[in-house]
This record gives C-alpha cells, structure tokens and sequence, in this order.
C-alpha cells in the first residue's frame, strides 16, 4: 500500500515536474487574460488602447511568478497605432486568478515604426507642447527599439527604466539655410541620461559623423557634450553657400577641401536658451579658393592675383562663452609663389585681439616710403594688435624685416576711420627704391614726440607739401603735440641733401600750427622755413635759402636753374592764400614756353640763348593766390640784362592754363639809352613808352596742349615801363 502511494506520489511528482518544465520552457497560448492585462497596463491612460492578440505563458518557478509574452500588439491613440514586436511581463502568481495583480516589470520590443509617431505618441502621453515643433520638422524615418520598465507598487514607472534602439533615415523639414537628411543613430536612454551612439547625417548635404552625444539632465536642464567629425574632403561650394553667406553676404569662394573634429558641450533649459556654449574644433584645411576684394592689399602687393588660395592649413578654433580663439599656419598663394603664413585670433567681449606671421617672397610696394622688396626676396611681415568694440584698430607691433632692411612701428593706434591716434615708436632702416638709406626714428615723450636719424629721404613728403590742393586730408585724428627734428642728413630729391636738420613742428587739431627748421646744404648756404598762427587766424609761412637750385630741379618746365636767393613769403585764412616769391640774381638755361615764344617773335638770337648758356635775371617777383584748385598769377615780373617778362593769369589745376603778358628783349639797353637826355628823347619821344620794342603773348590750353600766340612789336605799356622803373629805382 504504502508502496503504490510512493509511486502514486512519484508519478504526480513526475507529471507536476513536466508540467512545470513545460511551462516554464513552452508555455501556452490564450486570450483568458488579455483584458485583465490592458486594462492594468492602460488604467491611466484611458485615451490609449491596446489591440492584443494573444498571450503566451510561460511559468517562472524559482519567484512563482509567471512571464506574459503578447505578440503583435498595437498600441492606438488618436486614429494612430504603433506596431510592437512583443510586450513581456512578470505578474505574481496567485495574483492573477484574484484580478488584483501588480505588474512589477514590463519589457517592450517594437517592431519598425515612424518616428514622427512615437513623438506623436509621447507628446500625447505627456501632454508637453514642446514636442509639437519636433513632431512638425520631421518628414521621415523608422525607429526600433526596446523599452525596460520597473514599477513600484502604485503602478508608477520607477528611475531605473532602460530604452534602446537605433533610428534610420529620419528626414528634418528645411529651416531657412539650415538642412539635416539621412539621420541615423544608436540611442540608450536612461533616467536623466540620453546617450545617441554611431551618428551619421547629412548637414546640408556635408556627411557628418559622431561617436556619440550624451545628454544629461540636471536640475530641469540639460547638459549636452558630444563629437561631430567631418571627412568629406572634397566639398562643393554650393553644400555650404546658403550656409555661410548668412553671416558673410560678400564672401566669394571659389572651392573648400577640408576634415575636422569638433568637439563641443552645451547647456539648454526648459524654453530652449543655450549657454555655457564650449566648441573645440580641429581642422584640417586642405585647399581654399576665394577672390580677392581687399583693394587696400592691392596697394601694397602689385602682382596680386585674382584668386587667392590656401593650402595645407592645421585650424584650432576654441569657443567658450564669449571667448574664441583662432590659430592656424599653412601655405598662402597671392601671387606666383607659395608663402607661408600663421595666425592667431582671439575674441573677449567684443574685442578681437590677433597676431599674423607671412614670411614671403612676393614683391611688396610702401609707395609712402619709397620701399619695394624685389621678387625672390624673402621678407618676413609680422602684426600684432586689437579691433576694440567701437572699431578702433591698436597695433602693438608692425615689422618687415627684408634682409638687412626692417620697418617697425609699435603702439600704432588708429580710429575706426584709420586715422592715426597716438604712436608709441616709429623705426626705419632701409635702403629705399632711390638708393637711398634711411634711418631714423620716432619716440614718444609723454605728449610730443622727437625724430632723430643719420639720414632720410624726404621727396615725397615735401611733393606731399608742395601739393596746394586744400582736399588733402589729415592722416592724424586731433593732434595736438610738438615734433622736435634732427636729422643729420635729409634729401629733398634723388640727389640733393640738406644736413643737420634741426627745429620744431607744432600741431593743433591735427594741423601744423607752428614751425620752426633750419638746416645748410652742403655748400653751407642756409635754408630755413618758418610757420606761424597768428590771432587773426592766419597762416603765414617763409622759407629763405641763397641755394635755390634744388627747389628748383623738381619743376620740368624749368632746366638749368644756377645760383640766385629765394624769399617766399605766403599767409593763408580760411582756405584762401596770398603768396609773394622773390629770387634774385639767378639765370637759367632753358624754359621750353618761354623759348618757344621767342622763337616766334623771331628774338632767335635770345631763344638760342635760353638753350644754350642760359639767361641771368636780377630780380624776379611772382605775387600769387590759391584756392582750392585754382591758382591766380596777380603779377611775376622778371628783369635782366638781355630779357624782362611781365605776366600774370590762372591755372586751374591740371586741367586749363590762361597767361597772358608781355617780353621786352635787352631792357638794360633801352634803360641806358633811355636815360641819356637828348638822345632819350629823340629815341624815345616825348610820351611814355613810344618807340620801344616789345612783345605780347598769350597761353592757353590744357598743361599737355598749350596754344600760344604773340604779337611780336608792340610799344611797351605804361604799366610795364613803371614797373621797371620801380625795380631800377629800388636797384
């Protein structure tokens, strides 16, 4: 008895053992529970339904619970489903019979769907509006995923819910000249932690990859950090055109070849805002086309082509907060040879700071300085400096160092007109395109400033001088300081030279208010130019020098100048000026006009003279005046033994000269002869001016096509005969 009870026992045993192995590893099929279990899973969410179609059991004996597996299960919400895979679950065991069982666990697979829907769906479950804008840009893309779930005994969802998956092909809606194609990625979600892994995209249509980007959220925010790499080399510029032409209309490139690894972080809040903004980028520029469009360049690179390009450019770029910095070096092409340029710039608070490095062998033209650096040469070209927020330009250093030629200016200080302010030191030591060596400096002493040097080439500052055009602008922004010159040797053209040039210039209101000079040339005649403001306002400016000749060889229209002592005297107000020249005891040898109006007054014997040994004059007077372009000649008169010229009329600018005057030949002849007094009077006659010889002019015409015309015998006028004898009573 007892005996068949054991194996009665055993055999139950046996069959409980096979079942539950069965259970546990087949389970079964049924649709007994499925609304037991919608009804459990969705009871807070009544707006949503479950379509199941079946449930598989499987038994769980260790925990005595059992695993719920539902296959093809949709999940509907507003004429909307999503397909899942499969959904599992763990419910306790006698629980399940009680219709009062707790779901602890709850796993969902998802088969492929659209993403635009699940964001549908969470937006539906979270009733945020937020992911109303998402669910709008998206056009396309596919989405599975799994989702882990743990619940406490309410039913609530508890922090440890896992979610993975991968998205394919998601398609953003065009935003302006913003365009994200072909999306894919990896994500694993966790309580406060988003991790998207193996991302690749396309940004307008640049390929772009990333290892990750993480997510994090801390105190209602979000924490973001990931890594974005580019490896398209090759990129058109049409890709990146709307892009940059956003924030740089007058950008012109031609074509762009580079990779770069960006690494970046970032913090957005609930309504969006962006800040503690950090990029970290690595760029690797192969090639840059771009056209040129600096004119200011130009002036000083005169074989710059067109197109200028980079190659083989290594960028570091750095942004944090309002901080970026810039640096990079690689090849440069402006010309026919490859130069070598670096750079660094930074920005802080509106203010870009930056330093620049080319060491070229492309021909350079200062045409201020008369400097030119031949082709072949290699010059190095260093500027440093600060673009301060209201466009201000401060250069703590700019230097050419060309061989043994340099040019260095540091604490250069410019407005956003680039008008000087303020330099701190100025130095050059060069040999100029004249041959001429040039060394001097210029120091700063608290408010004034002194310039000191062995030698310097000063033709174009004085052509700069001799310009009489009231247009000529200011290159300083209000100076008001005192320049103290010496100058051991300073040319006033390609070969003449004055030495030891000493005095004072100073400035009020960016203008020269006084001035003092004085200097000797090398056959010790003195030269000496003054200027002085008087309480009327007025400018009144002298320049005395017995050695005039080199004044003189910069005029064409006058060759072969030879001795003679100038006085120049001139006083300026409000634009207009009234000038008195006066040379006395000097000859040329030849004035091409005035030669050529001899000639056809047949005074052939004295037009040779003009070519040939040249004419002496004892006094020359020349009264003028200036305004703006126009200059008027009230009266120049010259005297001499073998000729006198009386003249006066205008030149306006370089476009109209009218002269009209008149040329007596042998003055100091007919002068003697007048003088005697029987023999006067006969010769002469009675009334002034009768029976001398004379001729009239007149010229007319643009500088490079004057007409003249002469009337070869004319009675002298009064006005010439009173002048003359002025001149020889003053004699």
């Amino acid at each position: 008895m007892i005996k068949k009870i054991g194996k009665i026992l055993s055999i139950i045993s046996l069959i409980l053992v096979l079942v539950i192995l069965y259970l546990s590893i087949f389970g079964i099929k049924t649709t007994k529970f499925n609304n037991q279990i919608k009804n459990k899973i969705l009871e807070t969410n009544k707006g949503i339904n479950l379509d199941l179609k079946s449930i598989k059991i499987t038994l769980s004996p260790l925990d005595f619970k059992i695993n719920i597996i539902t296959l093809d299960t949709r999940i509907l919400f507003n004429n909307k489903k999503i397909k899942l895979e499969s959904l599992k679950t763990k419910i306790f065991l006698p629980e399940l019979f009680t219709n009062k069982f707790s779901i602890d666990n709850l796993q969902i697979t998802s088969k492929s769907i659209k993403v635009k829907n699940l964001v549908s769906f969470i937006r539906y479950l979270k009733k945020d509006q937020k992911l109303l804008l998402l669910e709008m840009v998206i056009k396309d893309g596919y989405l599975e995923g799994n989702i882990n779930l743990n619940f406490d005994k309410k039913g609530k969802v508890k922090d440890d819910f896992k979610i993975n998956g991968f998205v394919k092909n998601i398609k953003i809606k065009k935003l302006k000249n913003y365009d994200l194609d072909d999306l894919n990625f990896i994500f694993d979600i966790r309580d406060k932690e988003y991790k998207f892994l193996k991302i690749n995209t396309k940004f307008n249509k640049i390929k772009l990859n990333s290892p990750s980007i993480i997510i994090k959220e801390i105190n209602n925010s979000f924490l973001i950090n990931g890594r974005i790499l580019n490896n398209e080399k090759n990129i058109s510029f049409d890709k990146i055109h709307d892009l940059l032409t956003v924030y740089y209309p007058d950008l012109d490139l031609k074509d762009l070849q580079f990779v770069s690894d960006n690494n970046f972080s970032f913090k957005v809040n609930q309504n969006f805002k962006i800040s503690n903004l950090n990029i970290n980028s690595e760029i690797n520029l192969s090639k840059l086309t771009y056209k040129n469009n600096f004119k200011s360049i130009q002036e000083y690179f005169p074989e710059i082509k067109e197109l200028i390009k980079l190659k083989n450019h290594k960028i570091k770029f750095n942004y944090n907060k309002d901080k970026i910095k810039i640096t990079g070096s690689g090849k440069i092409l402006i010309e026919d040879n490859e130069d070598r340029v670096s750079y660094e710039i930074s920005k802080k608070n509106k203010q870009y700071n930056f330093k620049k490095v080319l060491e070229t062998k492309q021909n350079i033209l200062i045409n201020e300085l008369q400097y030119v650096k031949n082709k072949n040469k290699k010059a190095s070209i260093a500027i440093e400096g600060i673009l301060s927020e209201n466009k201000n330009l401060f250069f703590n250093k700019i230097s050419l160092i060309e061989s043994d030629n340099s040019i260095l200016l540091r604490d250069l200080n410019l407005d956003n007109k680039l008008k000087i302010l303020d330099i701190g030191f100025l130095e050059f030591d060069y040999i100029n395109d004249n041959k001429i060596y040039n060394h001097v400096y210029l120091k700063k002493n608290k408010n004034n400033y002194t310039l000191e040097g062995k030698s310097y080439d000063a033709t174009e500052i004085i052509n700069y001088a001799m310009d009489s055009s009231d247009n000529k602008k200011s290159i300083f922004n209000n100076l008001n300081s005192k320049i103290t010159l010496n100058i051991k040797k300073t040319y006033i053209d390609n070969v003449n030279f004055i030495n030891n040039l000493t005095g004072n210039i100073n400035y009020k209101n960016s203008k020269i208010n006084n001035l003092e000079l004085e200097s000797s040339f090398p056959n010790n005649q003195k030269i000496r130019l003054s200027i002085e403001t008087n309480k009327r306002n007025e400018k009144i400016t002298t320049l005395i020098t017995g050695h005039p000749k080199p004044l003189f060889k910069r005029y064409k229209f006058i060759k072969g100048f030879e001795e003679g002592y100038l006085d120049f005297r001139s006083t300026k107000k409000d634009g207009i000026s009234n000038s008195l020249l006066i040379i006395d005891n000097f000859k040329v040898q030849e004035v091409p006009v005035l030669a050529k109006l001899l000639s056809l007054a047949s005074l052939q014997g004295i037009a040779d003279l003009l070519t040939g040994e040249g004419v002496r004059f004892t006094d020359f007077e020349m009264s003028f005046s200036n305004k703006q372009d126009l200059t008027t000649i009230k009266e120049m008169y010259a005297i001499g033994p073998a000729i006198s010229i009386l003249m006066d009329g205008y030149i306006a600018s370089k476009k109209l000269v009218s002269l009209r005057g008149t040329i007596v030949p042998a003055t100091t002849i007919n002068r003697t002869i007048a003088s005697i007094p029987l023999l006067g009077k006969i010769l002469i006659g009675d009334k002034v001016g009768e029976g001398v010889f004379g001729v009239s002019f007149k010229i007319k015409g643009p500088p490079e096509d004057l007409k003249t015309t002469v009337n070869p015998i004319k009675t002298l006028t009064p006005r010439f005969i009173t002048r003359t004898f002025e001149k020889i009573k003053k004699n």
